[in-house]
């Protein structure tokens, strides 16, 4: 009989240590959905501030291009400007 009882005394702790395991393995599982998500916001962040990046870099490119046509017009009239000042200054 006592054997009997050992051997339900050693399932029962068998059980209750299956069920600690459960709990432990839920609460590691929370703590990963918890980080997941926080991971997942900060990942949104980041495309979002790479998204913004990009923009700004394409504006900053558009603005470049515009400088060197302005460059090319402005340039000669320059050149021309200081010919005539100089010209008028030695005359």
């Amino acid at each position: 009989m006592s054997s009997n009882r050992e051997v339900v005394d050693v399932l029962e702790d068998i059980l209750k240590n299956q069920e600690i395991q459960l709990q432990r393995q839920n609460e590691a599982l929370e703590i990963q959905r918890e980080q997941f998500e926080m991971f997942k916001v900060q990942y949104e962040r980041a495309e979002r501030l790479q998204d913004r990046a990009e923009a700004m870099q394409d504006s900053g490119a558009r603005l470049m291009g515009a400088a060197r046509k302005s460059f090319i017009v402005i340039l000669p009239i320059i050149f021309i400007l200081i010919a005539y000042l100089t010209w008028l200054i030695f005359r």
